[in-house]
């Protein structure tokens, strides 16, 4: 037991040391007087929805119910609010149930790649395909119809900066 006892203390000693080393570099890294383990992204995402009536455009929240037919145009907008860059960001829209998109209608600023989903999400693409089937019985890949679309993603080449800000858009009509 006295053995055992003595290794133990042998042990403890640096064991400590390593600890107070480790929670002052932590220290001096809050404080800034080292390097700080890197900058972070902070992304911040709004949407906004507005219905066109009579030629104006009145945000959802004050529109009440939407009617068959109308047109929803959705505002996507992002800032990065930490100090870093957020690199590969994307952001996506969601169309909602009992909307349909409207072909030509996303669109993204600075240079935005858009992609479509008809499948909830899983898989993007720019031209999203189905496969129908012909008279004789074979099936061919033709391109969806904006009535299966679920998604539109953006993305953007470059990074989104610190404090920068990048907005995208979409329409939709109501079945």
């Amino acid at each position: 037991m006295i053995r055992f006892k003595k290794k133990l203390g042998a042990l403890t000693t640096p064991l400590a040391l390593c600890l107070l080393v480790l929670c002052g570099v932590g220290a001096l890294a809050q404080r800034q007087l080292l390097p700080s383990a890197g900058a972070r992204p902070e992304v911040k995402v709004a949407l906004a929805g507005s219905v066109e009536r009579e030629g104006k455009q009145i945000a959802l929240d004050k529109a009440q119910a939407v009617q068959p037919g109308e047109i929803l145009s959705w505002q996507i907008n992002s800032v990065n609010e930490g100090d870093g860059a957020a690199r590969d960001y994307k952001a996506v829209g969601h169309i909602p149930a009992g909307t349909t998109f409207v072909a030509g209608s996303a669109s993204g600023e600075n240079g935005s790649t858009v992609t479509y989903s008809i499948d909830g999400g899983k898989t993007f693409s720019t031209q999203p395909v189905i496969e129908e089937r012909q008279p004789d019985g074979t099936t061919k890949r033709v391109a969806a119809p904006v009535s299966m679309y679920t998604e539109v993603r953006y993305e953007w080449s470059d990074a989104l900066a610190a404090g920068g800000k990048l907005s995208a858009s979409y329409k939709v009509r109501v079945k």
